[in-house]
């Protein structure tokens, strides 16, 4: 569930007793507040802001707060700017929080709304110690725990937050050296294929709230799963990377994001489980009844990137199975479908569709799903900067 989707919970009640039919959940009243997300480092960087409305649940974009003028001060005299960009506000320089300064947050949106944030300070350095891959059982699974490692011998950072960004490389299991293409008649004519669609690069970013705490432990020290990848999952087939972010939080910061996880992991708008109230930091000045939720966070950070290959991890095993089907099949003339062409209708539109990709000739044309032979259909063929092999 978005952000914006469960603030929207928190501004609109439904009341719903005994329903066994499928309920389609809508509007009925709909109540509008600035939604802000907002984390400063200490990170030497231009850092981000972003600013949305709620969305009704059956909107299907995020609506972006546009043309609002954004700012952050501290009591050094300072002021950083922020400007439109992607739909979010990035900062017109670079700029890193640095310790014992005060920041303040200030939006002044579009209509006239205003509103500030409390004063925050940069919490306690504490960089990673290490992050690692081993293979370990969970839940009855097998694969690959990511784990960062992490110690604070004077036992004062305590409150943890952690994002991770996974890139990994794909290597098309069915490509072939020939390409099929489509004549204007619907004959069928063979290139060679070219090798930027063979090999491609994932990315993803992790969409949990990943949160760990030592208060109730007698020292500082995180041993935390930040990730898990099944034995069977293909993003690891060939060679894996993960960028990991460990953020050192304030207590108040904790609390906000462990309400904001309970409220996203609760599964339904209809449980009975009531996660608890959210509360920001971050006040309406100018009109008090405009209603902003959010946080202005302000937090040391720890970045750390591992690489793994699958056979350094599962020596001798076979790969795991590719995410779709890559039977080879051919078409036969309709109504007749003789053994091994089990397909009915015509290559020619799935060919124009890009849904299929020629694989071989043996008295048959046959043919793969797209994604077997064109890693482009699903990826990007472009390395990334930071790659290495």
């Amino acid at each position: 569930m978005s952000l914006n989707k469960i603030i929207f919970l928190l501004l609109t009640c439904f009341i719903i007793n005994g329903c066994t039919e499928p309920y389609i959940l809508e509007t009925n009243t709909y109540e509008e507040a600035l939604v802000v997300e907002a984390t400063i480092t200490n990170e030497l960087k231009k850092q981000e802001i972003t600013l949305t409305k709620t969305s009704r649940f059956e909107d299907k974009e995020t609506k972006v707060e546009l043309g609002a003028n954004v700012f952050i001060t501290d009591n050094a005299g300072n002021q950083y700017a922020f400007e439109e960009e992607d739909g979010k506000y990035v900062s017109t320089v670079e700029f890193q929080v640095v310790p014992e300064r005060e920041y303040r947050l200030n939006i002044n949106t579009l209509d006239g709304r205003t509103f500030e944030s409390s004063i925050e300070k940069l919490t306690n350095l504490n960089p990673m110690q290490s992050v690692t891959a081993t293979v370990e059982p969970k839940d009855s699974l097998r694969g690959v725990a990511i784990r960062v490692n992490s110690f604070d011998p004077n036992n004062q950072s305590k409150y943890y937050r952690y994002e991770y960004e996974e890139t990994y490389k794909i290597v098309s299991p069915k490509w072939t050296t020939t390409k099929a293409i489509l004549n204007n008649n619907g004959s069928l004519s063979f290139i060679p294929n070219s090798t930027d669609t063979k090999i491609c690069y994932g990315n993803k970013r992790s969409t949990e709230i990943l949160l760990e705490n030592t208060n109730i432990q007698n020292e500082d020290r995180v041993n935390f799963l930040v990730r898990f990848i099944s034995d069977q999952n293909y993003i690891i087939t060939t060679r894996y990377s993960i960028l990991v972010r460990q953020y050192v939080e304030s207590l108040a910061a904790y609390n906000y994001y462990k309400t904001l996880k309970k409220l996203s992991d609760s599964g339904t708008l209809l449980s009975p489980n009531q996660p608890g109230i959210l509360l920001g930091n971050i006040n309406a000045v100018s009109n008090p009844n405009s209603k902003v939720i959010g946080y202005f966070d302000v937090a040391s950070v720890s970045i750390e990137r591992i690489y793994f290959n699958y056979q350094d991890l599962f020596p001798y095993e076979p790969v795991p199975p590719f995410y779709t089907d890559c039977k080879e099949f051919c078409y036969a003339d309709w109504p007749y479908t003789p053994d091994p062409c089990t397909h009915s209708s015509s290559y020619t539109d799935d060919l124009e569709l890009n849904k299929i990709t020629y694989f071989n000739q043996s008295g048959y044309y046959f043919w793969v799903n797209s994604p077997c032979g064109d890693c482009t259909s699903f990826s990007s063929n472009i390395k990334p900067p930071f790659w290495i092999d």
